[in-house]
């Protein structure tokens, strides 16, 4: 995997559909009746999914580098 990428964790028990990623970031996220998920589970670097997941209210979102696997987003 190549260390431009990042892999997207939503965890669902914990998203509460707020649909706060879909509206930051609609091509990498999706919300389905159980919750959002990511459309990719690894993607090139993207700003957007940053703000997403530190946009998301409850913190169901993770991104983490695809290479080392060390958490990208969100940082406190």
């Amino acid at each position: 995997m190549s260390d431009t990428q990042w892999r997207i964790e939503v965890e669902r028990p914990l998203c509460i559909s707020s649909g706060m990623c879909v509206g930051i970031a609609p091509d990498h996220f999706e919300l389905e009746a159980d919750g959002s998920h990511a459309l990719a589970d690894v993607v090139d670097q993207d700003e957007a999914v940053i703000d997403a997941a530190e946009s998301c209210p409850v913190e169901a979102i993770k991104v983490f580098s695809a290479a080392e696997n060390e958490l990208v987003a969100p940082v406190d």
